[in-house]
């Protein structure tokens, strides 16, 4: 992305997109029953709760009714279709992994097989986006944590915690093109989560070898482990190698998720928060996803940044819009063109 010497004024960024992240699959409803919800309504009523506080885009996993994470799509259905019907401006984006909580003590923490993320395809009513991971890689959510940060927690748990730690997701070439076909062949927007600059790399290969078409709207996952740290200078430099038609938002954990976003909003770029991300305030007081929504609206108002709306975040997501062809694609999101037969330099769009 380019800064020009005006890009950090206020009224030259787009409006914030706060993504927000409510449920938690990771947690069991002990681990915060104030804000952990259980029943469907409950579920729902979160997604309302948090879109009133400011948050635009909801990061959407399920619950069974005895509290843990459900891999059932017929769930998801249904909580898609009260979502959509309680909070119509909201822009539902659905966790790709479906749920990676283990199924009891002992069992692994695991993405579910690539037949059953595919699925994910046929949701109806459709979500607006789905996320997708990029590239077979470790997910240790537990690595930048400490003690204090899973403090009253099932991590607390050696079990639990071993299981977390030595978690990975698989999404290699095959599953990636093939889902990415199913996504945009049903109308659904591929949410790409990116935790380096090879991943970022994956992704434009994938854009120019033909396989999406369409916007390219992505988080930085700065969680460690098979992802980013936390070095500021990561951050900086992954927005920079970011093409100028793309829409980045920056995702990380616990205590880090404020940082990080401060400077994510003063760049211009989006947030997320939520609990699946952090529980905390300040050093052991806990914090609603609520809460963390108003506390990035603070921010921004404190910066003069303006929060979109729902119908706002929608467009800046460009949400329904895809591409026809390679080029089409490559020049919107701002990559140069791909490079042709006997072509020397580096390539570039000619202009009348």
């Amino acid at each position: 992305m380019q800064f020009l010497d005006d890009s950090l004024l206020p009224e030259n960024q787009e409006k914030l997109v706060i993504q927000v992240a409510p449920y938690g699959p990771q947690w069991l409803p002990g681990d915060f029953p104030e804000d952990i919800p259980v029943t469907m309504a409950d579920q729902v009523q979160k997604a309302v709760d948090c879109y009133n506080a400011g948050a635009t885009v909801l990061h959407l996993h399920c619950r069974e009714a005895d509290g843990t994470g459900s891999k059932r799509l017929s769930m998801f259905n249904e909580m898609i279709d009260r979502i959509r019907t309680a909070c119509p401006d909201m822009l539902i984006q659905v966790g790709g992994s479906i749920s990676f909580a283990p199924e009891g003590e002992g069992a692994e923490a695991k993405w579910l097989s690539d037949d059953t993320r595919h699925m994910l395809a046929e949701l109806k009513p459709k979500p607006d986006q789905v996320t997708i991971a990029v590239n077979t890689n470790q997910m240790d959510i537990s690595a930048l944590m400490n003690a204090d940060d899973i403090a009253g927690t099932c991590l607390t748990n050696p079990a639990m915690f071993e299981a977390y730690r030595n978690m990975y997701f698989e999404c290699g070439p095959v599953f990636m093109e093939e889902h990415l076909k199913r996504l945009v062949a049903n109308g659904i927007q591929p949410h790409f989560m990116v935790g380096d600059l090879s991943q970022l790399e994956t992704v434009e290969r994938l854009i120019r070898k033909g396989h999406y078409n369409g916007p390219l709207v992505l988080n930085y996952v700065a969680i460690g482990s098979g992802a980013a740290g936390t070095h500021p200078a990561d951050l900086i430099e992954f927005a920079r190698r970011v093409p100028d038609g793309a829409v980045l938002t920056i995702e990380s954990v616990m205590r880090n998720v404020a940082p990080f976003n401060a400077i994510a909003i003063a760049l211009g770029l989006h947030v997320r928060v939520g609990i699946e991300d952090n529980l905390w305030s300040r050093k052991g007081e806990r914090m609603t996803s609520v809460q963390q929504v108003e506390q990035m609206v603070r921010l921004a108002n404190e910066l003069h940044r303006d929060v979109a709306s729902g119908p706002e975040a929608k467009a800046i997501y460009q949400i329904g819009t895809f591409y026809q062809s390679t080029d089409e694609t490559l020049r919107k999101l701002g990559y140069a063109p791909n490079r042709q037969p006997g072509q020397r330099g580096v390539p570039r769009w000619e202009y009348a």
